[in-house]
């Protein structure tokens, strides 16, 4: 399987406004433990992976230290993307020690959270590789980490739904009741925002099919049958897509996947986070 490596890089402005907030939240007015430290001292570092992991989260770790000291240097052993073993080399850090050992913590925090969110994503890319389908995430991210949550996720090789709120209509349960229906839901949407994505969430047959009628874009079928869905793909038409959700995990996709359906989408991806475990170790420069 040919994995994507670091596709669409993030925002630089965004990744150094979520690693302000970051510092400021570990650093305060100031690291006092490292102030033990003599100003001029000198360190190296070596960050090594702990168990196997799919590496992501290498602009926010070196802007960590761009932020802290921009003397720091850090050299990179893998790429973005790239998996690796347990107690591999991942980088070396090089500079003032203080900086070294005050963002430690905070650019092992950003690399342990996104490279778990890829090493998770690429386990499902592979479940349905050679399938014509796409694995989507969800909005189930950690506040204030969406859109890096959801480069990892394309880092692991699987895909982002709607970003937020804003670029694609996602019409649910009650936005169907308080709009007075699936029709006229879909109908306002055409009006409101002509060019947006229209998808309308159904829970059962009637409703897939009022959905297709409308002129939905996408439907998605929410904790359907494996027969229903069997039913509803047959009854596909005009070029709807067909998105599968409902409790969907690394070990259900396959089980759920028919020929027909377009897309998976599962909030485990992002909400069921475990990070990787990565350790840096300091040493004093004694040049």
């Amino acid at each position: 399987m040919d994995e994507p490596r670091a596709p669409n890089p993030p925002d630089p402005a965004l990744v150094a406004e979520n690693v302000r907030i970051a510092l400021a939240e570990d650093v305060g007015p100031g690291d006092i433990t490292a102030a033990l430290i003599p100003e001029a001292a000198r360190a190296r570092a070596r960050v090594i992976a702990r168990e196997p992991a799919v590496i992501c989260g290498r602009p926010w770790f070196d802007e960590v230290f761009r932020q802290l000291d921009p003397a720091v240097a850090v050299r990179w052993a893998v790429a973005e993307g790239e998996e690796v073993a347990a107690e591999a080399l991942v980088c070396t850090l090089e500079g003032p020690a203080r900086a070294l050992l005050t963002g430690e913590r905070t650019a092992l925090n950003f690399l342990q959270t996104l490279s778990g969110t890829a090493t998770t994503a690429r386990r499902y890319a592979r479940r349905v590789a050679g399938r014509p389908v796409r694995v989507l995430d969800t909005r189930k991210t950690i506040p204030g980490l969406r859109v890096a949550q959801k480069y990892a996720v394309r880092v692991g090789g699987c895909h982002n739904h709607r970003m937020g709120l804003f670029d694609a209509f996602l019409i649910k349960e009650n936005h169907i009741a308080a709009c007075g229906g699936i029709a006229a839901a879909v109908a306002r949407a055409r009006e409101l925002a002509p060019g947006r994505p229209v998808e309308v969430e159904v829970e059962n047959l009637a409703e897939f099919e009022e959905a297709l009628a409308a002129g939905a874009d996408v439907i998605m079928l929410d904790d359907f049958t494996p027969e229903m869905v069997r039913q509803a793909v047959a009854r596909k038409r005009g070029g709807v897509r067909i998105e599968v959700s409902g409790n969907l995990d690394e070990g259900s996709l396959e089980a759920v996947w028919v020929e027909g359906v377009d897309y998976l989408s599962s909030g485990s991806l992002t909400k069921h986070l475990r990070a990787i475990d990565f350790s840096m170790r300091v040493v004093a420069d004694e040049t």
